[in-house]
């Protein structure tokens, strides 16, 4: 090998050894940096029986309504679930439910301020997902008109009241067929969980420092059914709820994540609430 050769050789190696460096460093940044957790409601079950045939006859319990703000490094900002509608929050007496078994719901803390105080503009989420269409987890979708929507086909094709279409046609949707990688680097996955609705759907967030959390939706609503993998006597489908249940359990062992309910109370009154985060 001659000299020049040599040295042509040396800086290629150099150049080589550099851009491998330069992608592990790149690789190292890339992915979710940070998970608020947003008070997106609080309410009142009138008869927990609703979610738990054939026991707790005439029990009340508290519930909590979370949405969840994701910071990724490279494709900004996502957010999980909208809550109550933030028009709620001007109802003295809260948003009482046709059925008194069901929940009476309260809304301390607008979406809109708490982004505010973050000092985010609805206008900075580029992208969202609602777990599914009740009103509790999909009130708030039009403060964010321009947000790409990650909804399952079937829920989006679901009918609505008065075979109401469940979303703006205007609003922007990428219609999921399944399990959703939504940014390419396995950081926050779209879990397809049908049963409780049609088009149900949890997520799977990766944490650089937490680790991996896995976010409910409806697939459970308390510690209490998940653990006794009960069925509400609302859900759409029994056999899918159940699937989806196993799901989430082996996909929590697979990946050794946690279960975060977003309706139960004494979990979510353990967590740390925005403007405080995760990463």
């Amino acid at each position: 090998m001659s000299g020049i050769t040599r040295i042509r050789f040396a800086f290629a190696v150099a150049a080589l050894a550099l851009s491998g460096q330069a992608a592990l460093a790149q690789s190292e940044k890339s992915g979710v940096e940070k998970l608020y957790v947003l008070n997106c409601g609080e309410g009142t079950a009138g008869d927990i029986s609703r979610w738990t045939p054939g026991l707790n006859e005439g029990k009340s319990m508290d519930f909590v309504d979370s949405c969840y703000l994701i910071k990724h490094s490279s494709k900004g900002w996502f957010l999980w679930d909208t809550g109550i509608a933030d028009a709620v929050a001007a109802m003295p007496n809260g948003l009482v439910p046709a059925d008194p078994k069901a929940v009476t719901w309260r809304r301390p803390k607008t979406l809109a301020a708490q982004l505010e105080q973050l000092g985010l503009k609805p206008d900075d989420v580029k992208a969202m997902a609602v777990s599914h269409t009740h009103p509790d987890h999909s009130g708030n979708v039009e403060l964010f008109p321009q947000a790409t929507l990650y909804v399952q086909k079937a829920e989006y094709d679901w009918p609505g009241a008065n075979n109401e279409p469940r979303f703006k046609p205007s609003h922007p949707v990428e219609q999921l067929a399944g399990d959703k990688d939504v940014f390419g680097d396995g950081s926050v996955t779209i879990l397809s969980t049908p049963g409780h609705t049609p088009g149900h759907q949890s997520l799977l967030v990766k944490l650089p420092k937490t680790g991996a959390v896995i976010l409910s939706g409806d697939v459970v609503h308390f510690k209490d059914n998940w653990d006794n993998r009960r069925v509400p006597g609302m859900n759409v489908n029994k056999d899918q709820s159940a699937a989806s249940m196993q799901k989430i359990a082996d996909t929590l062992a697979r990946e050794k994540a946690q279960l975060w309910i977003n309706h139960d109370k004494a979990q979510r009154d353990s967590q740390k609430m925005s403007p405080e985060f995760y990463d």
